[in-house]
């Protein structure tokens, strides 16, 4: 389990000090045109007080990065207790000690917790007095075309963010559930990323993710490009092997728009319901609501691209069945009354003890003739 606190600088408001500046100029005027004396202890007396920025933007610190230290368990209390920064719990591997301080120091619902042990099979939200507890998914490429569900909990509060790694399945890599907090740290640590809220930490987790479903489907795309150009070529390899590379990718995209799709409603619903308040908090909810449902429509619109491919590779392989299966029941129609003369000949022109030849001649003829009208019959009729 690993403890950070990060130390947020003050956050600079442009917009209250320029409306501060703008007051002041306004009654040095007003006084000034009748004639009134003044003095900067009288002009302070009509500025605005500055006010933390609320506007959807990102929060101007002056250039001053967030400071991030690292903290022992046993301070989480007096960590959460301060107004100066933002506590981030990560909690990379269930155990008892995890256990212990989501129920004990952070006193979160039990069935938040007993969610944070099992595997969920669907982002969910749910709001309780004082934070959120929110799941979601990512991908990941497994064998054999399999795409492994990473999923990620998250407990936002009023000052911190607690992460939990949920269980994955053994076959994956767990440096593969890190992806996301390691961007988030990575933002924080260069001071791309200087936060104001916890949910500015949520927000950023789930644009990691949004990018990670986005690298996941750009690189479905290189497969389906690369599938569509062996299908027009005809350059098919292994018929079997082919089909099980083309819904293996199609499997994948299924599974990213599936992803894309519920966690942008559990995002919608959070929006809905106004979960990070007004002006900024809404702002970055409804932003990450586009961003899944951009991913869906990605997503959706390379599996509708895929199945295209698969729909003409099937029409040309049911093209080629059917033209062979043409060409059999020609061959069946010639040679069907060729087997009936020849049946009937066998049994009473060609014996055992003799064979008369010029009868054999005359049949012969006949079947000759009867396949070759039959097959220019065909041929005018465009059978063959």
């Amino acid at each position: 389990m690993r403890v950070r606190f990060i130390l947020t600088p003050p956050v600079v408001d442009h917009q209250a000090t320029a409306d501060r500046e703008q007051r002041a100029v306004q009654y040095m005027q007003a006084g000034a045109a009748r004639g009134d004396q003044v003095d900067a202890g009288h002009t302070a007396l009509w500025t605005v007080a500055p006010a933390t920025a609320t506007a959807p933007t990102r929060p101007d610190t002056g250039g001053r990065a967030a400071v991030i230290s690292d903290h022992a368990v046993d301070e989480l209390p007096a960590l959460l207790a301060r107004d100066d920064g933002l506590v981030w719990v990560d909690v990379p591997t269930w155990d008892d000690e995890a256990q212990q301080v989501l129920a004990e120091v952070f006193c979160f619902h039990p069935l938040a917790i007993t969610d944070c042990i099992a595997r969920n099979q669907v982002p969910k939200v749910h709001v309780y007095a004082g934070y959120l507890f929110l799941v979601l998914h990512a991908p990941e490429g497994g064998k054999d075309g399999h795409v492994h569900y990473i999923e990620l909990d998250q407990f936002v509060g009023p000052n911190y963010l607690v992460t939990v790694h949920g269980p994955i399945n053994p076959a994956a890599d767990p440096a593969v559930t890190r992806v996301e907090v390691d961007s988030l740290l990575h933002r924080l640590e260069s001071g791309r990323l200087v936060p104001a809220a916890s949910y500015d930490l949520s927000h950023a987790l789930a644009s990691a993710l949004s990018g990670r479903l986005r690298n996941f489907t750009a690189r479905l795309t290189q497969d389906v490009w690369r599938l569509e150009q062996r299908v027009t070529a005809g350059h098919l390899g292994d018929p079997e092997q082919f089909l099980e590379e083309l819904f293996q990718a199609r499997h994948g995209l299924l599974a990213v728009k599936t992803m894309a799709a519920l966690s942008r409603e559990v995002y919608a619903r959070m929006a809905k319901i106004h979960t990070f308040g007004q002006d900024r908090g809404q702002y970055l909810l409804e932003d990450t609501v586009d961003q899944f449902d951009r991913l869906r429509a990605m997503a959706d619109g390379q599996k509708d691209y895929l199945q295209g491919t698969i729909e003409f590779y099937q029409a040309r392989t049911n093209t080629k069945m059917t033209i062979a299966a043409e060409r059999l029941a020609v061959i069946a129609a010639v040679t069907l009354p060729i087997t009936a003369l020849s049946s009937i000949l066998g049994m009473n022109v060609i014996v055992n003890d003799e064979t008369h030849y010029g009868q054999l001649a005359v049949a012969l003829t006949i079947m000759i003739v009867i396949s070759i009208s039959l097959l220019i019959w065909a041929k005018r009729k465009g059978w063959w």
